[in-house]
């Protein structure tokens, strides 16, 4: 297993934590705070889950593969769908500050480190090594969740996405969600 090839992981596996935190920072009621805990969140979660299922591979390969995508694509396309009806409500309260939503999010982009961890690391046998692997694979998480953030500051900046960001969040959640569903 070379460092390419991890690194490769890494960046394919936090691609959809990137596309869901664009979204959510394209929004202005997303304080710092917030950001912080969706980066914090993801990179756990994708950490997590890339090692359990690096040591559970055996055990479960068959039957979390295709479930644990389609679960993902739901959660994240009703999330979606969810943001698109606050947009048309103009509530006041904002979805993405509610905590529970930090954490769902956090697990639904990261049930794809699951299946990665039950296939593409299933040979290493070394617990340390996982760990290790893990750590990285959060890491670089946590670092194009906050590069998404950054991005999403100069977004903000368009007026017509900042008009519409409600539902451009919403739309790139719902796309995001059914390409969860549909890939395999």
């Amino acid at each position: 297993m070379t460092f390419l090839s991890i690194f490769v992981v890494a960046i394919a596996l936090s691609l959809d934590a990137f596309g869901v935190a664009l979204s959510i920072g394209i929004n202005s009621n997303i304080k710092f705070k917030n950001k912080v805990c969706f980066c914090m969140s993801f990179s756990f979660f994708q950490t997590l889950f890339m090692l359990i299922g690096s040591c559970g591979s055996l055990i479960f390969n068959k039957y979390v593969n295709y479930t644990s995508s389609i679960l993902g694509g739901i959660i994240v396309a009703v999330v979606g769908i969810t943001m698109i009806m606050e947009g048309i409500e103009d509530k006041k309260k904002y979805i993405f500050l509610k905590p529970k939503m930090c954490i769902l999010l956090g697990i639904s982009v990261s049930i794809d480190a699951l299946v990665i961890g039950f296939t593409f690391f299933e040979t290493i046998n070394s617990l340390m090594l996982l760990i290790e692997i893990s750590l990285f694979i959060g890491m670089v998480t946590c670092i194009l969740t906050s590069i998404a953030f950054i991005i999403s500051i100069f977004f903000r900046k368009i007026e017509f996405i900042c008009k519409y960001a409600d539902y451009i969040g919403g739309i790139i959640l719902i796309i995001l969600g059914l390409k969860l569903i549909f890939s395999r």
